[in-house]
């Protein structure tokens, strides 16, 4: 068997994270070794990042929130083909599992940092989307089990937050709802049904035709049910996302219509919603979903932008968030290609 074999089995076995970009394999189509660079580069910023008890916290002006960091961070490592036990990041991935695990309230189920995350729902979305990530990839079965409870948990925990509408809010009992929690929870449910964790299918019928409900006459999803008020691009590009993880597609006028919004009013290059880091990391996922010629030039451009955005040291910083949120999120989009991570694979 030559190197060059052995490469290229590395790279489609373990993913962008596992050579550095100067070695010679075979990338995914859209990727090239300027992007492959740039993904490695964000990667280890991520890593030399962690803190010692194995979380992420932002650095930005909205709080900490190292729940939601940390499986932010944790879902870059995963699609960069790293798992718990394997991987070059295997050891980020591992000792961020135990943080969250750690963090894991035995008895109301919530994944949180109660004095770091006054919205609670968002880092319980964000580490059970993570969570479940690693649970199909875990070999040790006592860190199975463990991860088993936890997301049992979990998943009890989001179905009782759901409110009356359908949707959910920042904390667990508010009764309430809005988009952008909604759809994190929605996606979280996805990822444990596909890791073989049992979720009520009526509970994500329910945030469905939630979504469904937000939808105004143009196609384009607004903030909240109760709200009123018109379409916001960032939520509908989050909404058309989660609905292609629940398997409807562009066949059903209601997402078709969704779509078609977002690519009228989604910019690739500028930010036009406020949200521009945000934004994409859903409507990156929606149009690999898609695919086709959108995807194609999308990425094409979307990439080249992201890495003018990238930062001498590895990392993007998003939305004014913060640097661990900007890296995670261009990391999860550029590596889109390589169709390692579960919940973003077609």
């Amino acid at each position: 068997m030559t190197l060059r074999t052995v490469l290229l089995l590395a790279a489609a076995v373990l993913g962008p994270g596992a050579l550095t970009p100067a070695q010679d394999y075979a990338y995914p189509p859209g990727v090239d070794k300027e992007i492959a660079t740039a993904i490695h580069a964000g990667l280890e910023w991520l890593a030399r990042n962690q803190a010692n008890d194995g979380s992420w916290r932002n650095n930005g002006g909205y709080g900490a929130y190292p729940a939601a960091m940390t499986g932010l961070a944790g879902m870059a490592f995963i699609a960069s083909g790293s798992t718990a036990t394997r991987g070059r990041y295997y050891k980020e991935v591992r000792d961020s599992v135990e943080f969250l695990l750690d963090n894991a309230d035995p008895q109301s189920g919530v994944v949180s940092v109660p004095a770091e995350e006054g919205r609670s729902m968002y880092g319980h979305g964000f580490a059970t989307l993570y969570l479940a990530s690693v649970y199909g990839m875990e070999e040790d079965l006592a860190k199975q089990r463990r991860l088993k409870r936890a997301l049992d948990k979990a998943v009890t925990l989001i179905a009782s937050a759901q409110s009356s509408a359908g949707g959910w809010i920042y904390t667990p009992d508010s009764n309430g709802d809005e988009g952008s929690v909604t759809v994190t929870q929605v996606q979280a449910l996805r990822a444990c049904r596909m890791a073989g964790i049992v979720v009520d299918k009526k509970t994500i019928d329910r945030a469905v035709n939630y979504i469904k409900r937000c939808q105004t006459g143009d196609g384009g999803i607004r903030y909240s049910l109760s709200s009123g008020g018109g379409s916001r691009p960032a939520i509908t590009a989050a909404g058309v996302a989660v609905l292609y993880n629940a398997g409807m597609y562009d066949d059903q006028p209601f997402v078709e219509k969704a779509y078609s919004y977002c690519k009228k009013h989604i910019s690739v290059t500028v930010d036009n919603t406020g949200h521009h880091f945000y934004t994409h990391l859903y409507w990156g996922q929606a149009l690999y979903q898609h695919g086709g010629e959108d995807w194609d030039d999308y990425y094409e451009k979307k990439s080249k932008w992201l890495l003018k955005q990238q930062k001498t040291d590895g990392s993007w910083d998003g939305d004014g968030v913060g640097t661990v949120y900007g890296t995670a999120i261009a990391l999860t989009v550029l590596q889109l290609p390589y169709a390692l991570a579960p919940i973003y694979q077609r």
